[in-house]
């Protein structure tokens, strides 16, 4: 029971309360629903986000917006939906030992019996299948590197056996979009795209090391390793420096891609959108508390909010 209410069968430890698939979704599609984290839609957000900065950098880039960039915008949220839950299932299937030993995890469909392995790669399948589809309707590069991407989607699960920087990895994976929506739109790959993408893998390091402390003391005993473990007591210092590694690199691609064709208004609208976005990434290292699994949840979700900051300026930039 919370405030009341009866806690849904099968309710996954951090869904979000009150969330869609617990609710109205069919009960024979909630534990796969629950496997692609439908029920914790912030994953989605943080895949989908790079993607629409890159298609806005690219516009800026070269001037030259279309009635194509709609159907880019609205295929990449889409795709963000079903990789995301493709890659959340490959997790699932992969770390089934571990997540029965967290106590955040054991709650997810496999360890909790909801779904079995055979019915988790099903599922897999056919969310990439459809994945593919909407894949196929971009340019032949966007298609290669789309395709390119799904090589560190498949590694992500097993990083956190080898190195302290499994984060690393998800920002890999997980900021690849910047560079294909890039490509998506102009066709080719550019250093504003690059540098954009390495902004992202800085910004990944910071929420993903929030949202690792939760796990510090579970993770200790399976041995499971994480930059949170990594950096102990010194992470404040390393979240800082996360932040400056963001800021710094989209600025930098802002510069490459917005100076050679773009007003002064346009590229000091889109430098503000660094700027702006540091001082939220800012706020929330400065409410940080590693002992405050609450808190470290919250902050995790309110990347949302951050990662949406840059497209207000990028949006105001286009218009200049």
């Amino acid at each position: 029971m919370q405030g009341g209410t009866p806690t849904p069968d099968g309710q996954v430890a951090d869904a979000v309360k009150g969330n869609w698939v617990d609710r109205y979704a069919p009960e024979w599609s909630r534990p796969y629903l629950r496997l692609s984290r439908a029920d914790r839609p912030i994953g989605t957000w943080l895949l989908l986000i790079p993607c629409w900065w890159g298609l806005m950098l690219a516009i800026l880039w070269d001037q030259s917006p279309r009635w194509g960039d709609l159907w880019i915008f609205a295929a990449c949220a889409a795709g963000a939906w079903l990789m995301r839950g493709a890659g959340c299932t490959w997790n699932d299937i992969t770390d089934r030992n571990f997540d029965g030993q967290v106590e955040r995890t054991r709650s997810r469909p496999i360890p909790s019996g909801q779904v079995t392995v055979t019915g988790a790669f099903i599922w897999m399948g056919l969310q990439a299948l459809i994945s593919l589809g909407i894949l196929l309707s971009f340019n032949q590069a966007a298609i290669a590197m789309g395709i390119l991407a799904l090589f560190p989607v498949a590694i992500y699960p097993f990083a956190k056996r080898f190195t302290w920087w499994p984060q690393v990895f998800l920002g890999l994976a997980f900021n690849w979009g910047a560079m294909l929506a890039w490509v998506a739109h102009t066709g080719t790959l550019n250093w504003p795209a690059v540098i954009l993408y390495l902004a992202g893998i800085a910004w990944t390091l910071f929420y993903d090391t929030i949202y690792a402390h939760q796990d510090t003391e579970d993770d200790a005993l399976i041995g499971v390793k994480s930059t949170a473990r990594l950096f102990g007591t010194q992470t404040p210092m390393w979240l800082r420096r996360f932040i400056v590694a963001t800021v710094s690199l989209m600025a930098i691609a802002i510069i490459l891609a917005v100076q050679p064709r773009g007003s002064v208004l346009a590229l000091m609208l889109a430098l503000a959108a660094p700027w702006a976005m540091g001082w939220h990434m800012t706020w929330q290292l400065r409410v940080f508390d590693a002992e405050n699994n609450d808190r470290l949840l919250q902050l995790f979700r309110l990347n949302r909010d951050t990662g949406l900051i840059p497209l207000i300026f990028f949006a105001a930039a286009l218009f200049a």
